[in-house]
């Protein structure tokens, strides 16, 4: 169970969207998490990598491949 609370602009254009289309706003809600949720995964764990930054390697380093494990 997840309970959210909505600026009430988006509350409302929300609400009439599902007015206007049958359907009910918790559809809308979930389609929007579900097309944005990879992204938003990527966006975080990528920054989150940046701030927990361990060891980093030159492209030199890499490209000549050397023990990057070590």
């Amino acid at each position: 169970m997840l309970a959210i609370k909505l600026p009430e602009e988006i509350e409302n254009r929300l609400a009439e969207l599902a007015a206007k289309t049958g359907r009910t706003k918790t559809y809308y809600v979930r389609e929007a998490i579900l097309e944005h949720l990879d992204e938003l995964e990527e966006k975080y764990l990528a920054i989150d990598r940046l701030e927990k930054a361990g060891k980093y390697w030159t492209l030199d380093e890499v490209e000549k491949g050397i023990d990057l494990e070590g």
